[in-house]
C-alpha cells in the first residue's frame, strides 16, 4: 500500500496532461515526425483519462488518515528517497481543495505542492489559487486533445494531410472511446459544468485571487466546455452520429436557452452545427464513386429505424424551450429527407421522405430564418469557423434550390401581404397585425451571412450565374475544386431567385431585398456581378409596368431618385431665421424612403468597396455625378444618420487616388460643416463618418496646396477641427451608446496616425513660406505632421488628453470584465502609442531642423515630457502607465509591443534611466506587475496554442510576429541599459540588487528565498530549452534574432564587472550554463547565417572570461571540463554527475588519447573554426539604363548611417524615398512613358543595396566570430593553467590550429578583411608554440622507444615513419615535417598579403621570428650546426 500512497510531484492530475497535450500538438499541428511513436504510447498509457472523461480520483479514507498525519510522519514523494514532512497549512488547504473539486485527499495535496513549485510563473498569486489554475488547466488539456484527435479522423469533411498511419492510429482510438459512451459524457459535462456554479464554490472557500486571476480561471472553464462541445462537431463532421447519439443530441438540444443578447452561446451553437452536420447530404451531389462510398457510411442511410425514430422525435409537436432552434433542426431535416428522396432506391422510406413539405413548413411557421439572423449568425463565434458558415450556406442554398415551391409561396404570400397594407393605408386603417414576414427574414439572413468573409470563401458567388465567362480562373459551384463548363444547376436556380425576387418589388420587401444584395455584393467577383446586375436592371429596354424609370433597383433609378431629392432640398435651402429648427425632420422626404435611401447607399459602399471598376465607372457616368450630388446633398438639411451614409459613400469612392484628389478639392468648395445637432441627439454618426472620409482621403492622396485661392493652402483647418472639435472634446460629451465614446476616439487618432506616419521633417517647413491671396502677401499653414509634432513636443492638451488616455485604457483592461467598445479603446490606445513611437523616432531630426531654422518656436524631447507630473495622481507616472500594457501582452500583443518599443527607444538616455527605475520601484505591487509583465512577453512562446493548420490564419501569423519583434524589443531595452551606469533598468529586470552594491547581489532561482522570476530566468530558459537532446537550444534555430541577443545580454551581464561576480556564479551553480551550451557548438543554421555566427561569437566570449575567472580563482574542476570540451580529440562520456567528477582532476587530456586513432573526433575549437566560411558572395555590380552609376554610387554615400551594432550601412528607406523623389520631379510626356521602367531600375537598385548590406554585415559578423575564437584560444593558451594540457598535447593543439588556420585563409576565396584577425592569432599561436617546444628541449630527453613512436604515430600521416634504428630524432614531440608544414604555411601569408595591410605584416613578421627561435638551443649551440643539414 505505502507505493501507492506516494504523492506525484508533477500533479498527477496536471503534469500527465500537460504532457499529453504537448505530444498530441506536436505530432498533429508541429508535424514532428519523432512524436507519432510518443503519441502511440501515450494514448495507450491514458486511454482511461479519455474514458472516464474528467472523472476525479475518489476521496478515501486510508489517503485522508495518511494525508492527517503528514505533519509528522510525511509523505512518500515519487522518485525521491525518504518522506518529506507537510506544514499544518499545507493540509488544510489540502482538505478543503480535495472538498472543492470532490477529488482525493493525495491528488489534492500534489496540486499544492505543484502550485508551489509554478507560483514564481503567478506573481501575486498562493499556491492554493495557482492549483485551482492547474486543475482546470489539466480539464482543458485533456479536452483539447480529445478535440485535436477527433478534427485529425478520416472523414468527409476536410483532411490534415497527416501521414495516413498517424490519421489510422488516432481514427481507431477515437473510434473505441466513442464505442464507450463518448456522446453522453461529453453532453452531460457541458450541461454539469457551468462557470456560475463553479465562481460560487470557489467563492466561498477564497479560491478566486485578483481580477486576472478569475479570468484565468473562468477562459480555463469555459474552454473545457467549449473543447468538448467542438469534439463533438469535428467528429459529425467527418463522420456523423449513429442513431442513439443524434437522439442524445436532439434532447440535449430541446433544453437549451439563450444568451442574454438573444444569440445561441458557442457552446451550444458547436452542438447545434453538430446536430445539423449529422443531416448533411450535400455530397449526394459529388461523382458516383465517391457518393457511393460515403453513402455506405451514413447512419442516416444505413442504420435500420434511423429515419423513423429521428422523424417522428422531430414531428413530436411538444415544443422546445427555443422554438426557433426546433425549427432550424426541422428545416434541416425537412431537406435532408428531400435530399434523399433524390436517391434511386428509396421508395421504402417514401412516408418520410414525402413528409418534407409538411416538416419545411412547419420550420417556416416557426420563423426559422428570423431565428438563424438573430441566434446563429450573430452569435460572435459564428464567424471563427469556416465549416458553420459552409453549413448554414448548404442550408440556404438547399432551401432555395430543393425547395422552389416553397419559395414562390414565399413570394405570393409577401405580394399578399403588400397588397393587404397598401389597401389599408389607402382606407385610412392600421395595418392588419398577423401579417408573415418570412421572405423578409430569409432576405435578412442571406444579408447578414454574407456580410463578413473572414475566410476569403466568397460563397456567395454561388448566388451569381456568369453571362460572360470571366477572365479569373475561381471555382465556380462546389468547393472540390472542379471548374464546371457550364454554372451548374444549382447556381442557375440560385441566380434565377436573386434576379426573380427583384421583378416588381412590392414596397414592404424593397429594403429587404437591397440588404440581401448587399451581403451578396460581399467580394471582388460578386461585387463585380452586382454591379452588372444593377446596370441591366435600369437599361430602358427591359419591359417593365413601373414606368419608364426602369426597375427600382438599379443605378438608373437610385441616382434619379438622389438627384430628384437634392433640387427638391435646394428649393427649400432654409431661410436664416429658421436654422434653429435644423433638427426637425426635413420635408419632402418619409422615414420609409430615407431607410431605402440608407439601405442602397450602403449597398454601394459594399460594391465600390470591392470592385475599382466599379468605382470608376460609376464616378465618370455623365449622367449620374454621384460625388457631385452627395456633395450637393451634405450642404442641405438632412438627418444627420443620412448625411453620415452620405459621407461613407463618399469615403468608399476615395479609395481610388484618381477620385480622391478631386474630392478634396469639392470638399475645400463645398465646405461640409458638423454642427452641435450631434450633441443635442448624444449620437456622432455624422462625426465619425466625417473622419473616416478623411481618413481615406489621406491615405489615397494628399494635396499639398488643398484650398489656394479660397484660403491659406494647407490641410491645417482640418487637422485643427478633428485636434480641437473632435478629439479634445470626446472625453466631455454625452453619449447615449457608451461604446461611441471609444469609436470617436479611436477614428480620429487613426487619421493622426497616418499623417504623422507619412510626415518626414524637412528644412522647407521650418521657413515661413508666403502665399499671394486676393493681393495680399500672407502665410501659408505648415503640413499636418509637423502641427502634429509640434504639437506631441509641448505640454499641450492633445499629449495630455493622449497620456491620460492611456492611463485609461491600462486602468480598464486591468479589470479583465468586458464593456462596451472595449476594441475600439483597445485600438484607440493603440493608435496613440502608435503617435508616441513615431513622434520619439521623428524628433531628434525635427530638432535639429528646428534649431538651424529662424523659427520662434520651442520644443522639449518627447521623453522629458513623458517625466512629467501626471495632473491626475500627482505622481510621474506615465511611463509606469505605458510599461504597464506588457502585462497584457497575451491578450494584448500589439498593444505591449508598442509599449516595449517606446521603452527600448526612451532607454537610451542615462538621466532617464535612474528616474525610471526610482518610478518602477516605487510602488511595491507595481514593481511586481511590471517585472510579471515584462518576463510574460519574453515567456510569450510557451503561450502559442496550435491551431488547426488550415485556420493556421493570417492573424494567428501577424500576431506571432508581434509577440516574437516584442521579445526583440525588451532584450535590446535590457542591452542598451546594461551600457549604461547603474542604477539601470536592465539590473531591475534582470534580478539585481538596487539599494547595495551590485556586486554583492544573490541571484538565485525563481521561488528561491522569495526571488521572483526575473528576465533573466525568461532568457535562460529560452536559450535552455532543447539542450538535453542532440539537436541543442531550439531558439537558435526556430528564433535565431531571438537567442543571438539572449547570449549578447549573458555575455554583457558577465563582462561588467559589477554585474559579473553574481552572473558567473549563478550560471556555473545554478545552471551549469555554459557546459551546457557549448557541447552544442557549433551551431549550424545556413539560412540565419549572420545571426548564427553571432551567437557563437557571444558564446565563445561568455566562455573565456569564464576559463579567465576559474582560472584565476584556482577552480581546477570547472577549468578543466570546459579544457576538455573544447581540446578533447576523443569522443567525450557524457558526464554522470554535474560537476564533471573529482576523480577527472589529475586525467589530463592526453589521459583521452587512445592510440586507437580510428575513433577520433575533431576537436571543438577547430570545428568551431570550420564553421566559419571565409569566402564571401560578392552582389553582382549595378547594370543601369536610365540613372547615372557615379551619382547613384554618391546617394547611396549619402545615405549610409550608422546601425545598432555600429556598422555602417545604407538607409533603404531613406534612398527609396531619395529616388522616387526624382522621379516625381521629371516633367513632360516622355517621363510619364517611362514610369513603370524607371520604378523597375529603382528596384533594382534597391535590392542591390539590400545586398550589400548584408555583405556589410555578414563580414562584420565573421570577423566578429572570428575575435571570440581568437579570444577563446588566446585565453586558453595564455590565462588557463599550464598543467592541466600536458606539454606533448599543448604541442599537438597548436600545430593543428596553425594548419587549419592557415589553410583557411590561404584559400583564394578567403575574404581579406579576416586577414588582420587570423594574423593575430597566427602571432599568439607561434609564440605559444615556440615556447612549448623550448620548454619541451631543456627537459632531458628519457623516452623509452614506444613513446618516442608514440610521437611519431600522430605524426604519421604527414610523413612516412622514420627509421626504426634511429626513434629519436627531431626536436619534439611535434614533429619535424610538421614544423616544416608550418614555416611553409607562414611564408604563403607573409607572400599573401600585400603591402597594404601594416599591421598584418608586422603580426607575421613576429610570427617568423617567434618561429626561428625554435631552432635556437641555447644550452647546445654546437648541435644546431650539427643539425643544420637536417633542419633545413
Amino acid at each position: 500500500m505505502a507505493t501507492l500512497l506516494a504523492v506525484n510531484s508533477a500533479a498527477s492530475l496536471w503534469g500527465p496532461y500537460k504532457d499529453i497535450w504537448q505530444t498530441v500538438g506536436n505530432a498533429l499541428w508541429r508535424r514532428q515526425p519523432e512524436a507519432v511513436h510518443l503519441l502511440d504510447m501515450i494514448l495507450k498509457k491514458h486511454k482511461p483519462d479519455f474514458i472516464s472523461l474528467f472523472r476525479n480520483p475518489p476521496k478515501n479514507v486510508q489517503q485522508h488518515e495518511k494525508v492527517q498525519k503528514a505533519s509528522t510522519e510525511g509523505v512518500a514523494i515519487q522518485g525521491q528517497q525518504g518522506t518529506r514532512l507537510l506544514p499544518e497549512q499545507l493540509i488544510k488547504e489540502a482538505f478543503i481543495l480535495s472538498d472543492l473539486f470532490d477529488i482525493g485527499e493525495l491528488a489534492a495535496v500534489e496540486l499544492l505542492l505543484a502550485g508551489e513549485h509554478q507560483q514564481p510563473h503567478f506573481p501575486g498569486l498562493t499556491r492554493g489559487l495557482v492549483a485551482v489554475l492547474l486543475y482546470w488547466d489539466g480539464k482543458r488539456c485533456i479536452a483539447n486533445s480529445l478535440k485535436a484527435l477527433i478534427q485529425s479522423r478520416r472523414g468527409k469533411t476536410w483532411t490534415l494531410e497527416l501521414s495516413p498511419e498517424l490519421v489510422s492510429m488516432t481514427t481507431r482510438f477515437t473510434d473505441e472511446l466513442m464505442e464507450q459512451g463518448l456522446t453522453y459524457k461529453v453532453l452531460t459535462l457541458v450541461s454539469q459544468i457551468d462557470v456560475n456554479n463553479e465562481f460560487e464554490k470557489l467563492q466561498r472557500e477564497r479560491g478566486l485571487g485578483s481580477e486576472k486571476h478569475r479570468k484565468e480561471v473562468s477562459d480555463l472553464i469555459k474552454e473545457c466546455r467549449q473543447s468538448l462541445a467542438e469534439s463533438l462537431f469535428a467528429w459529425a463532421c467527418q463522420s456523423p452520429l449513429g442513431k442513439d447519439d443524434t437522439l442524445l443530441l436532439i434532447g440535449h438540444l430541446e433544453r437549451v436557452s439563450v444568451e442574454a443578447n438573444g444569440s445561441l452561446d458557442a457552446v451550444n451553437l458547436a452542438l447545434l452545427m453538430a446536430l445539423l452536420y449529422c443531416f448533411d447530404i450535400s455530397f449526394i451531389e459529388q461523382s458516383t464513386e465517391e457518393r457511393d462510398d460515403m453513402i455506405h457510411q451514413l447512419p442516416l442511410l444505413t442504420e435500420r429505424q434511423y429515419i423513423a425514430t429521428v422523424h417522428s422525435r422531430l414531428q413530436d409537436s411538444q415544443p422546445w424551450k427555443l422554438p426557433g432552434l426546433q425549427a432550424t433542426v426541422r428545416l434541416a431535416w425537412a431537406l435532408a429527407l428531400r435530399g434523399i428522396s433524390q436517391l434511386p432506391d428509396v421508395t421504402a422510406l417514401a412516408e418520410f421522405t414525402e413528409a418534407d413539405e409538411a416538416m419545411a413548413e412547419l420550420a417556416v411557421a416557426d420563423n426559422v430564418f428570423l431565428f438563424l439572423t438573430e441566434a446563429v449568425v450573430v452569435s460572435e463565434n459564428f464567424y471563427q469557423e469556416e465549416f458553420y458558415i459552409r453549413r448554414i450556406h448548404n442550408l440556404i442554398t438547399d432551401f432555395l434550390a430543393l425547395m422552389p415551391m416553397k419559395v414562390k409561396q414565399l413570394r405570393n404570400r409577401a405580394d399578399e401581404d403588400a397588397r393587404m397594407i397598401h389597401m389599408s393605408m389607402q382606407m385610412g386603417n392600421e395595418p392588419p397585425i398577423s401579417l408573415r414576414r418570412d421572405l423578409e427574414h430569409l432576405m435578412l439572413l442571406i444579408g447578414e451571412l454574407y456580410k463578413k468573409n473572414p475566410f476569403n470563401l466568397e460563397l456567395a458567388l454561388e448566388y451569381w450565374c456568369p453571362s460572360e465567362p470571366l477572365q479569373t480562373s475561381t471555382i465556380l459551384g462546389s468547393y472540390l475544386g472542379v471548374a464546371h463548363q457550364r454554372p451548374p444547376q444549382r447556381q442557375v436556380v440560385l441566380s434565377k431567385f436573386v434576379r426573380q425576387m427583384g421583378d416588381l418589388l412590392p414596397p414592404t420587401i424593397y429594403i429587404p431585398y437591397l440588404k440581401m444584395l448587399q451581403g451578396l455584393a460581399n467580394g471582388p467577383q460578386c461585387a463585380h456581378y452586382c454591379f452588372s446586375l444593377l446596370k441591366v436592371n435600369g437599361s430602358s429596354h427591359v419591359e417593365n409596368i413601373q414606368g419608364a424609370g426602369g426597375s427600382p433597383v438599379s443605378w438608373e433609378h437610385f441616382f434619379h431618385s438622389l438627384m430628384l431629392y437634392h433640387e427638391h432640398l435646394r428649393k427649400d435651402l432654409p431661410s436664416a431665421d429658421s436654422v434653429q429648427y435644423r433638427h426637425l425632420p426635413s420635408r419632402g422626404i418619409t422615414q420609409k424612403e430615407q431607410d431605402g435611401l440608407i439601405a442602397f447607399l450602403q449597398l454601394t459602399s459594399t460594391i465600390i468597396t470591392w470592385s475599382e471598376n466599379a468605382r470608376l465607372a460609376l464616378c465618370e457616368h455623365p449622367q449620374w455625378t454621384p460625388v457631385v450630388v452627395i456633395l450637393g446633398l451634405l450642404q442641405c438639411s438632412i438627418p444627420p444618420v443620412l448625411k453620415a451614409e452620405l459621407l461613407k459613400t463618399l469615403a468608399a469612392f476615395g479609395k481610388s487616388p484618381e477620385i480622391a484628389a478631386s474630392l478634396w478639392q469639392s470638399l475645400e468648395y463645398t465646405q461640409v460643416e458638423l454642427n452641435e445637432i450631434e450633441s443635442r441627439c448624444e449620437e456622432y454618426p455624422l462625426t465619425r463618418a466625417f473622419c473616416h472620409l478623411i481618413s481615406t482621403l489621406v491615405e489615397s492622396s494628399f494635396p499639398s496646396n488643398l484650398g489656394a485661392g479660397l484660403r491659406p493652402p494647407g490641410f491645417d483647418p482640418y487637422l485643427q477641427f478633428l485636434r480641437d472639435s473632435v478629439f479634445l472634446r470626446f472625453r466631455t460629451r454625452a453619449y447615449r451608446r457608451a461604446a461611441e465614446k471609444w469609436e470617436v476616439a479611436e477614428v480620429v487618432l487613426e487619421v493622426f496616425y497616418k499623417l504623422l506616419r507619412d510626415y518626414e521633417p524637412q528644412l522647407e517647413d521650418f521657413v515661413d513660406q508666403f502665399v499671394e491671396l486676393q493681393g495680399e502677401e500672407i502665410i501659408a499653414y505648415k503640413p499636418p505632421g509637423f502641427s502634429l509634432m509640434y504639437h506631441l513636443l509641448n505640454e499641450s492638451p492633445m499629449l495630455e488628453l493622449a497620456l491620460s488616455l492611456l492611463e485609461e485604457g491600462v486602468k480598464q483592461l486591468d479589470t479583465y470584465a468586458p464593456f462596451p467598445g472595449k476594441k475600439h479603446l483597445e485600438k484607440a490606445v493603440q493608435h496613440c502609442l502608435a503617435l508616441l513611437n513615431l513622434t520619439l523616432q521623428k524628433e531628434n531630426l525635427f530638432m535639429d531642423l528646428l534649431r538651424e531654422s529662424q523659427l520662434a518656436l520651442i520644443v522639449s524631447p518627447l521623453e522629458q515630457l513623458l517625466q512629467g507630473i501626471n495632473p491626475r495622481t500627482k505622481k510621474a507616472d506615465n511611463v509606469v502607465n505605458i510599461a504597464r500594457y506588457l502585462y497584457h501582452g497575451n491578450t494584448n500583443p500589439e498593444l505591449a509591443f508598442e509599449s516595449a518599443k517606446i521603452l527600448c527607444c526612451i532607454s537610451c538616455n542615462s538621466n532617464i534611466q535612474i528616474k525610471l527605475v526610482g518610478d518602477f520601484t516605487h510602488d511595491q505591487s507595481i514593481s511586481q506587475r511590471l517585472m510579471a509583465g515584462f518576463v510574460e512577453c519574453l515567456d510569450s512562446e510557451d503561450m502559442e496554442e496550435f491551431v488547426r493548420l488550415e485556420e493556421g490564419s493570417e492573424l494567428e501569423k501577424k500576431l506571432a510576429g508581434i509577440r516574437h519583434e516584442t521579445r526583440i524589443h525588451i532584450l535590446n531595452l535590457l542591452i542598451t541599459s546594461l551600457e549604461r551606469n547603474p542604477p539601470n533598468l536592465a539590473l531591475y529586470l534582470l534580478g539585481f540588487e538596487l539599494k547595495k552594491p551590485v556586486s554583492t547581489t544573490n541571484l538565485q532561482d525563481p521561488g528561491v528565498l522569495g526571488c521572483p522570476r526575473t528576465c533573466l530566468h525568461a532568457i535562460l530558459n529560452i536559450l535552455e530549452k532543447g539542450t538535453e537532446g542532440r539537436t541543442g537550444p531550439v531558439a537558435v534555430r526556430e528564433s535565431p534574432q531571438l537567442a543571438e541577443l539572449c547570449y549578447q545580454v549573458i555575455y554583457q551581464l558577465c563582462a561588467c564587472s559589477d554585474t559579473s561576480g553574481p552572473t558567473m556564479r549563478y550560471l556555473r551553480t545554478s545552471q551549469d550554463f555554459l557546459f551546457s551550451q557549448l557541447q552544442h557548438l557549433p551551431f549550424s543554421n545556413k539560412e540565419y547565417e549572420i545571426s548564427m555566427l553571432n551567437q557563437m561569437s557571444w558564446l565563445m566570449k561568455t566562455a573565456s572570461i569564464e576559463l579567465r575567472v576559474t582560472s584565476l580563482n584556482r577552480q581546477r574542476s570547472h577549468t578543466q571540463r570546459l579544457l576538455h570540451l573544447l581540446l578533447d580529440d576523443m569522443p567525450v562520456k557524457p558526464y554522470s554527475d554535474g560537476e564533471g567528477g573529482l576523480e577527472d582532476e589529475n586525467r589530463s587530456v592526453s589521459g583521452f588519447l587512445h592510440f586507437d586513432t580510428a575513433t577520433k573526433v575533431r576537436r571543438k575549437i577547430l570545428s568551431i573554426l570550420d564553421s566559419i566560411d571565409f569566402s564571401q558572395e560578392i552582389p553582382e555590380p549595378l547594370q543601369l539604363d536610365f540613372f547615372d552609376r557615379a551619382q547613384i554610387e554618391q546617394v547611396i554615400a549619402n545615405c549610409e548611417h550608422k546601425n545598432l551594432r555600429g556598422q555602417t550601412v545604407c538607409n533603404v528607406k531613406l534612398l527609396h524615398r531619395v529616388l522616387v523623389a526624382e522621379v516625381n520631379a521629371l516633367q513632360g510626356m516622355a517621363a510619364i512613358g517611362q514610369r513603370p521602367l524607371l520604378m523597375e531600375e529603382i528596384s533594382t537598385i534597391l535590392q542591390y543595396v539590400v545586398g550589400r548590406n548584408k555583405l556589410l554585415q555578414c563580414l562584420h559578423a565573421k570577423r566578429h566570430a572570428l575575435e571570440s575564437w581568437r579570444q577563446l584560444v588566446e585565453i586558453i593558451l595564455t590565462a588557463c593553467p599550464q598543467d592541466l594540457i600536458q606539454a606533448e598535447d599543448r604541442q599537438l593543439i597548436i600545430r593543428d590550429i596553425l594548419q587549419d588556420v592557415h589553410d583557411k585563409i590561404l584559400d583564394d576565396e578567403a575574404a581579406q578583411e579576416l586577414m588582420p584577425v587570423v594574423a593575430g592569432a597566427v602571432f599568439t599561436l607561434t609564440a605559444h608554440l615556440s615556447q612549448a617546444v623550448r620548454t619541451e628541449q631543456k627537459q632531458p630527453l628519457v623516452l623509452g622507444p614506444g613513446e618516442a613512436h608514440y610521437a611519431f604515430m600522430l605524426d604519421s600521416s604527414f610523413t612516412s615513419p622514420p627509421p626504426a634504428e634511429n626513434p629519436v630524432v627531431g626536436f619534439a614531440s611535434i614533429g619535424d615535417s610538421s614544423l616544416h608544414i608550418i614555416l611553409k604555411k607562414l611564408l604563403d601569408f607573409i607572400l599573401k598579403t600585400g603591402g597594404g595591410f601594416q599591421r598584418v605584416r608586422t603580426h607575421l613578421y613576429g610570427s617568423l621570428l617567434y618561429y626561428l627561435q625554435i631552432a635556437q638551443r641555447p644550452d647546445e649551440p654546437d648541435t644546431l650546426e650539427a643539425d643544420k643539414n637536417k633542419m633545413w
